[in-house]
C-alpha cells in the first residue's frame, strides 16, 4: 500500500522508529558515511504524480517516488524532514548533459545546521512513497526533453568539509555504496505559453483606498519599500511584492503538501500564510519589525537576484542583530521575494 500523497504511513507493516536528530555538520568529512547494505528485493520506482503538461516557467514538477519491499528481509532508512538530505536528482538534456542543482538544493546542503529525520521501516509485502518538486533539486530552465533519474540516500546525505556549491550536487561519477536507484523517467518540458500583454498585478490599500501595483524596481528597492511598509503596519504594502505562493513551494516542509495540493486547497494555504505572517510566533519572520536596518549587499544576474539586509531588533536592555537574505526572482521585469533566510548576529 502506497502510503497516500507522502504524508501517511504506508500500511500497518511500516513502522517509525521515532524522530531522531543528526547533527550533520558542513565540516563531517566525507561526502557519504558507511551505509548498510541494500538488501535483495528493494524496489525503487518513480513516476510522475498527477502527471499533467508541463511548461517552461516555474509550475511545480511533482514526481512521486516510492519503495517497495518485496523480498523476505525487513529494511531500514533514515527519511529526513529537509529532503534535501535524503533525495536526489539527477536530470539530463538529450544531448547528456547534466542539469545543474537548484539554488535552493545548493543552500540548504550548504548552510550549518542540525538535520532531523525519522528511521522508518518496510516489512516485506509494504512500499512507501513521498511526492517530490522536481524543481526544488534542479535548475529546469528551459523547454525540450529531460531523462530523469531519483536516488534516496538511506543513511542521509552528507556534505564535504567546507560545503560549496560543487559538493553539494550530485555527483556525475555514481553515488555512494548503498544508495537507491531508480530507472529512467522522460519528461518533457514545453515553451511556456504566448499571452497577450496584461497589466501587473493590482492590490488596494484597506485603510487609503490607493490601487497599488507593482513596479519594476531594483531588487534593494524593492526589499526596503517591503521593510518600510512593515514598519508604518501597511500590510497590502509588504505583501506587494512578497510571491506568497513560491515561499510555499519552497517552504522544506510544506512544500510537499503544497506540491500535492489541488489549486483550491493551494489558496487556502496561502491565506493560512498570510494569516501567520500577520501574527507571527517565530521572532525571524520575515514580518517581524525591525527598528532599523541596514541594506548591506545586492547581487542579481537574469532573473533571480539576493539581497542581503543588516537588522536591528530591540531588546529590553541590548539590541539583537540578525542577517536577513532575501531571494528575488524577476517576471515581467518585476522583482519579488520568493524566500529568505536569517542568521543570529549576536546582540551590541
Amino acid at each position: 500500500m502506497n502510503k497516500e500523497r507522502g504524508r501517511g504511513p504506508a500500511g500497518a507493516g511500516l513502522a517509525v522508529a521515532g524522530l531522531l536528530a543528526a547533527a550533520l555538520f558542513t565540516g563531517i568529512p566525507g561526502r557519504a558515511a558507511a551505509q548498510a547494505e541494500v538488501p535483495a528485493g528493494i524496489d525503487f520506482s518513480i513516476r510522475f504524480f498527477d502527471r499533467q503538461i508541463y511548461y517552461d516557467g516555474g509550475d511545480p514538477i511533482p514526481v512521486q517516488l516510492t519503495i517497495a519491499n518485496t523480498g523476505t528481509s525487513t529494511f531500514r532508512f533514515k527519511l529526513a524532514d529537509s529532503r534535501a538530505f535524503s533525495v536526489d536528482f539527477e536530470v539530463r538534456t538529450a544531448n547528456n548533459r547534466l542539469v545543474e542543482p537548484s539554488e535552493l538544493l545548493v543552500r540548504r546542503r550548504t548552510q550549518s545546521g542540525q538535520v532531523f529525520f525519522r528511521e522508518l521501516t518496510i516489512e516485506p509485502g509494504e512500499s512507501f512513497s513521498i511526492v517530490e518538486n522536481l524543481r526544488d533539486y534542479v535548475q529546469m530552465q528551459g523547454s525540450g526533453a529531460f531523462i530523469v533519474r531519483a536516488f534516496i540516500h538511506p543513511e542521509l546525505f552528507r556534505p564535504t568539509p567546507f560545503a560549496t556549491a560543487a559538493s553539494a550536487r550530485i555527483s556525475p561519477q555514481g553515488f555512494p555504496e548503498g544508495a537507491l536507484a531508480s530507472g529512467r523517467l522522460n519528461l518533457n518540458v514545453r515553451p511556456a505559453p504566448l499571452v497577450a500583454d496584461a497589466p501587473l498585478p493590482l492590490a488596494m490599500e484597506l485603510a487609503t483606498g490607493a490601487i497599488l501595483s507593482r513596479e519594476r524596481l531594483p531588487p534593494d528597492e524593492v526589499i526596503e519599500y517591503m521593510i518600510r511598509a512593515r514598519q508604518r503596519s501597511q500590510w497590502e504594502r509588504f505583501f506587494l511584492y512578497l510571491d506568497l505562493d513560491q515561499m510555499l513551494a519552497r517552504d522544506p516542509v510544506r512544500s510537499r503538501l503544497w506540491t500535492a495540493e489541488s489549486e483550491e486547497g493551494r489558496q487556502r494555504m496561502v491565506e493560512q500564510f498570510r494569516t501567520e505572517l500577520m501574527n507571527p510566533a517565530d521572532p525571524s519572520s520575515i514580518s517581524v519589525i525591525p527598528t532599523d536596518f541596514t541594506i548591506e549587499r545586492t547581487q542579481h544576474s537574469g532573473e533571480e537576484g539576493t539581497v542581503t539586509v543588516m537588522m536591528r531588533f530591540a531588546g529590553l536592555h541590548f539590541t539583537e542583530l540578525r542577517r536577513y537574505t532575501y531571494f528575488l526572482q524577476r517576471r515581467d521585469g518585476v522583482w519579488t521575494v520568493v524566500d529568505y533566510s536569517v542568521v543570529n548576529m549576536g546582540t551590541e
